[in-house]
């Protein structure tokens, strides 16, 4: 599934028909979890006929697109379902029971309520709420594909306008050349990711180095009366800033991951839990503006994409064993330097990278052969996790798929 996004341009009173539209998909929403919370759903096709119920009692719902309703209720089921699964489960902490949506920002249209333009340059939407046609702009070109590929359609509301997504269901599949190499990655602070060759990649820091603005900006809002234009202006202007944070930091994880896979034949990384690790309040600001999740993400995902084998192994003691005689020498975070009495002396970073990519050419079990036998015999399931069976581990992500559609990480968009 690819996602194209593009810059939607009309006037106002049509954007203002998509903010209608938008609180029509939270009230729906809202409306499905409160019938679920009273015992009334039991499965997503209840809350799908649920949308028949709502169209005829509120002429405001009924204004909206059919399957854009439906597609409001598979929402509700989705979060319903998250819990459902964590409970099943036994996650630790909270399950993640499902919350009324207070701030929607899109609406997602199937194969019906839209029109696409022959040049494909324009976009009409044929519902009732009078959105009408919306000029695109964008880098992609719609001509390589047929409409009836285009599985979704979504209108998104950002801090600098409004977009259109398509969910174009096509498989994309890149076969390069072998390489003959391997490489471990062990992420960091101080520098972004440490390779077992040496190199190390700068932090880039995107939310610090704007920290001192957004304080400011979050000041300006704070000072502004509740329900005034001047507290919505200045919300907007600190919406700009987050969301460029959001995309400088999306644009490194990309770029940074093309390239690692491009380059290397087999990518071992740590299966870090990211959400456990931002429990620390000294480092948890600093954790999260390394954004390591999503460059894993796109790791996999160009990993499938160009059939290389991308391997998460067990942060266990590989910071502390020795990649030399394997003797465990314990050191504090602060100690940056790995000393062993076997006379090997390299950086902390260096030593869990060679670490890392010892244990994931374990796993594969193709120690002293070319990583292009590897590929091929796995390149329909390049990602795995250290200790399980290498075929039942393709999609060690699929789980995330929709989350990651929802913020535009679905597909490709790079």
């Amino acid at each position: 599934m690819l996602v194209f996004e593009f810059k939607a341009y009309g006037k106002s009173n049509q954007f203002s028909a998509v903010d209608e539209a938008i609180k029509t998909v939270q009230f729906i929403r809202s409306k499905a979890i409160r019938l679920w919370m009273d015992g009334g759903a039991k499965s997503c096709y209840d809350l799908n006929k649920y949308c028949a119920v709502l169209a005829k009692e509120f002429p405001f719902a009924n204004q909206l697109n059919s399957m854009a309703r439906q597609a409001a209720a598979e929402r509700a089921w989705a979060s319903i379902q998250r819990f459902y699964d964590n409970c099943k489960g036994k996650v630790a902490g909270k399950k993640g029971f499902p919350q009324f949506q207070k701030d929607c920002r899109s609406v997602e249209y199937k194969t019906s309520g839209w029109a696409l333009s022959d040049d494909r340059k324009s976009i009409t939407f044929t519902d009732k709420k009078g959105i009408g046609k919306l000029k695109l702009k964008g880098t992609r070109d719609l001509n390589f594909y047929q409409p009836d590929q285009i599985k979704r359609v979504r209108l998104v509301k950002r801090a600098d306008g409004y977009y259109v997504q398509f969910c174009i269901s096509v498989d994309r599949t890149e076969m390069l050349p072998a390489t003959g190499n391997t490489i471990g990655l062990d992420v960091g602070l101080k520098s972004f990711y440490t390779d077992s060759n040496g190199l190390e990649v700068e932090n880039p820091k995107f939310y610090r180095a704007i920290e001192v603005k957004m304080k400011r900006a979050q000041r300006l809002v704070s000072r502004k009366v509740k329900g005034s234009k001047n507290r919505i202006k200045s919300r907007i202007k600190l919406g700009l800033i987050h969301l460029k944070i959001s995309r400088q930091r999306k644009d490194h994880a990309v770029k940074l991951a093309r390239c690692v896979i491009r380059s290397n034949d087999l990518v071992a990384y740590e299966d870090l839990r990211v959400r456990n690790m931002v429990k620390n309040h000294c480092l948890a600001k600093s954790i999260s503006d390394a954004g390591w999740y999503q460059f894993r993400v796109w790791l996999e995902t160009f990993g499938r994409i160009f059939g290389r084998v991308t391997v998460a192994v067990n942060p266990a003691y590989t910071s502390q064993e020795c990649s030399s005689c394997g003797t465990v020498v314990k050191k504090s975070l602060s100690t940056r330097t790995h000393s062993c009495q076997c006379g090997c002396s390299l950086g902390r970073d260096h030593n869990a990278a060679l670490n890392i990519l010892t244990k994931a050419i374990g796993t594969t079990g193709h120690v002293g052969t070319s990583v292009l036998d590897t590929v091929n015999a796995w390149g329909d399931t390049p990602s795995t996790s250290v200790g399980e069976n290498l075929s039942g581990q393709g999609m060690s992500r699929s789980q995330e798929s929709s989350d990651l559609a929802n913020r535009t990480a679905c597909g490709e968009t790079a």
